[in-house]
């Protein structure tokens, strides 16, 4: 079996990357996805930048790697597209939307915010609705080869990780199958978590990979602790704009408001 390694919304939170890079290798684990957020909201967007090219096999565009090319208003936004540099954001720019592969039987698909748009937010208390749209193929994902909705969806964008099982609409018998049900996940932030927990969190996928025969497979959460006072001096250092929101949330893992 192989591992797969799911990081996103890292947020130019450079120390945060790294001590999840170092639990990764630590792990063994060479494969890494990323979904998305790379920059925006820390110091070192530039850094996070190149060393998720260096590092991650897949790399998915969030809503900050669109909108961040975007023309800029804000202090905030304007000094990190000057710390970016144009080469990094024509790279941001030009992200795939999702990725869909098999493993242990199961088609995954992966992206950042939903299957609408890198700005369309599917909150963990979403109803079963808008769940159930998440598996849907669209414009924007394209469908898998042979035409197959995914069973599980990964996504990012709301930096609060959870897992949750439905019931397949289209499965129409009654018995119980190995294959039925549907798998929702969301991986959380390395940078910038919400859920009260101030740790990096990724998610670390296990099976057979590119396999589309029947077979276990697993999906574990992690959390690392990193240097968060370090993480904040960094960002005094170098005179980021709203700094203080930017403490405020790596130290509590809570929004600022």
């Amino acid at each position: 079996m192989e591992k797969i390694a799911i990081i996103s919304d890292i947020h130019g939170n450079l120390p945060a990357l790294e001590a999840v890079l170092a639990d990764i290798k630590l792990r063994g684990i060479e494969r890494i996805y990323c979904l998305g957020d790379l920059a925006g909201k820390g110091p070192d967007s530039a850094a996070v930048v190149d060393s998720i090219q260096r590092t991650c096999e897949v790399v998915i565009q969030g809503n900050w790697d669109l909108g961040i090319n975007m023309p800029q208003d804000q202090p905030a936004g304007i000094w990190q597209q000057q710390q970016l540099g144009p080469k990094r954001l024509a790279y941001l720019a030009e992200l795939p939307f999702s990725v869909d592969f098999y493993l242990s039987g199961k088609l995954f698909r992966l992206f950042h915010a939903s299957s609408q748009s890198v700005y369309h937010r599917v909150k963990r208390k979403a109803s079963k609705k808008e769940r159930l749209a998440l598996f849907q193929n669209t414009e924007m994902t394209g469908a898998a080869p042979d035409g197959k909705l995914p069973d599980i969806v990964g996504y990012g964008d709301i930096h609060i990780p959870f897992l949750i099982t439905m019931k397949n609409p289209s499965e129409k018998s009654t018995a119980k199958r190995a294959d039925s049900g549907l798998m929702l996940f969301n991986v959380g932030s390395v940078g910038i978590p919400y859920d009260g927990i101030p740790q990096a969190c990724y998610c670390i996928l296990e099976g057979n990979m590119n396999s589309q025969q029947q077979a276990g497979f697993s999906l574990q959460y992690v959390r690392v602790p990193y240097d968060i006072d370090y993480a904040i001096r960094r960002a005094h250092a170098v005179n980021m704009p709203e700094t203080e929101r930017y403490a405020f949330e790596v130290s509590t893992g809570l929004v600022h408001r």
